[in-house]
């Protein structure tokens, strides 16, 4: 019998929003999909919109997930226990299968385009051969890794314990489990892989110029994103291209450990000089059509979430009149430090509107940073973000301190500054305590995006809830526990 490689309808990642012509049944024929490059470049295309399903980046891996960093105050009981880390409610074990069983299906379709790809009878163009190859590869380590970062003792805490399967065949035989060590080595092999291989990803470039997508004739600004005439090769932020190979590196790198590693792949991201910070102008613009919400040009990588469907789940969690998702007013501020250095931070004057409550209470904080204008312009796409410029200067800053404290101050410093926060930091203080400052900067960063959740375990630290209160570290909060099946029909 044939195999069938399930793919979703799929999306083609570009500003046009153009559906390719597939199967009704969404069911593709794998011989016949891998006969022609066109048909790797589909199915590629399908695990990318997958992965931007609600059921991973759309919803349960970016933003339902950073309940858990303690960013709201809720109304509802069951968020308010899933807050406090209840991972047995019937909502959170569905969520936790859905994000589980999806991404390993969007892991096992890598699987099947990788073990076709390097079939020499299919000719391909230029090296696009290697930029498929390379994209799949991190998409399947991306997946893998937040799955590890979820249903997994930290590489600090428990790095010979048990992991993850990392899945690399296509096999009706269950994968054995791997450690938390020797899943970090499998993410590493297929990063630097996906590295070499892309390094002919048209981003790396000079003549690709990274900015909002232009309008009118002539283009508004000098953003090349778009100018290929082949689909494949426009939007490169919308994928894993090289320089968020390099951004992926540096996080699992510093996940085991590793700063030497850690530090040179998230200066490669910095040093390039690829991703403008955002201008102030820009953020603030008064005609919302020209306004960029989300700091759109420093996205090394983003998940298209410009669809309907993804449009009102968001306008549910975050922007309704009486949004699931909301801080008081007084949470906020303490987040953002207004009483202190934080008075001029950008995010906290233009992400955030205050409203009276629908239920009655405290006033409301509504995030603004997934706004979209209905039927009016929008100066960017709706996007998940996926890679930070920002969390490379984090990263940078945590990975050089023990070798260059002055550099690490730099790093810190820069985002703040870019920021609007003009008070700099001077003195060194103690290891601890700049930890402390980089949580305390990364969660006005993260807000609504669910990496914070991922420092706090990779540092085995407390969740702050408050300048008050701090729960503390454990694997009953860090660890999801993985699904009942999986547990059922696995000998290890």
């Amino acid at each position: 019998m044939k195999k069938i490689f399930y793919i979703a309808i799929l999306i083609a990642l570009t500003s046009c929003n153009k559906f390719l012509d597939v199967k009704p049944a969404s069911q593709i024929d794998k011989t016949d999909l891998f006969q022609t490059e066109q048909g790797f470049e589909e199915a590629l295309n399908g695990i990318y919109s997958l992965c931007s399903s609600t059921s991973l980046y759309g919803a349960n891996l970016t933003f339902m997930n950073d309940i858990l960093s303690q960013n709201y105050q809720f109304n509802d009981i069951v968020l308010q226990q899933t807050a406090n880390f209840n991972y047995t409610l019937p909502s959170v074990v569905s969520k936790n299968y859905d994000t589980w069983s999806t991404a390993y299906r969007a892991i096992a379709n890598c699987n099947y385009l990788l073990a076709s790809v390097d079939d020499q009878k299919v000719g391909f163009n230029g090296k696009n051969r290697e930029l498929i190859k390379g994209e799949t590869l991190a998409l399947r380590a991306y997946l893998h890794f937040d799955l590890l970062r979820m249903f997994a003792p930290s590489y600090l805490t428990g790095a010979n314990q048990t992991g993850i399967p990392y899945v690399t065949r296509v096999t009706t035989k269950s994968t054995p489990n791997s450690t938390v060590k020797q899943a970090i080595d499998s993410l590493i092999t297929d990063l630097k892989a996906a590295k070499a291989l892309l390094k002919a990803d048209p981003i790396s470039s000079g003549g690709y110029i990274v900015g909002y997508p232009p309008v009118g004739n002539p283009p508004s600004n000098n953003s090349t994103e778009l100018a290929s005439n082949d689909l494949f090769m426009q939007n490169r932020r919308h994928r894993l291209n090289y320089y968020a190979v390099c951004g992926e590196l540096a996080r699992v790198y510093l996940y085991e450990g590793d700063n030497v590693n850690a530090l040179s792949n998230a200066l490669e991201v910095i040093n390039a000089k690829k991703f403008p910070f955002t201008k102030q102008d820009d953020f603030f613009a008064s005609d919302i059509t020209k306004r960029d919400r989300i700091f759109y040009p420093e996205l090394v990588a983003a998940w298209f979430i410009d669809t309907q469907n993804e449009i009102n789940f968001l306008q549910d969690r975050y922007t309704s009149s009486d949004p699931k998702y909301s801080a008081t007013v007084d949470q906020v501020a303490d987040i953002y430090e207004i009483g202190g250095d934080g008075a001029d931070d950008w995010r906290y004057k233009q992400w955030f509107v205050s409203t009276a409550s629908v239920s009655g209470g405290a006033n409301r904080a509504i995030l603004q940073k997934y706004v979209k204008n209905g039927s009016q312009a929008n100066l960017h796409p709706l996007v998940a973000p996926a890679i930070r410029l920002s969390e490379m200067y984090y990263i940078a800053a945590e990975a050089s301190f023990d070798t260059n404290p002055t550099a690490a101050l730099d790093y810190y410093n820069t985002i703040r500054a870019k920021r609007g926060i003009g008070n700099t930091l001077t003195t060194v203080p103690a290891k601890d305590a700049f930890i402390t400052r980089l949580l305390a900067e990364a969660r006005k960063e993260f807000y609504g995006e669910n990496q914070l959740f991922y420092m706090y375990k990779r540092l085995n630290h407390g969740v702050v809830v408050s300048s008050t209160q701090t729960t503390p570290p454990s694997n009953n909060i860090f660890v999801f526990p993985k699904p009942q099946d999986e547990l059922t029909y696995r000998n290890n």
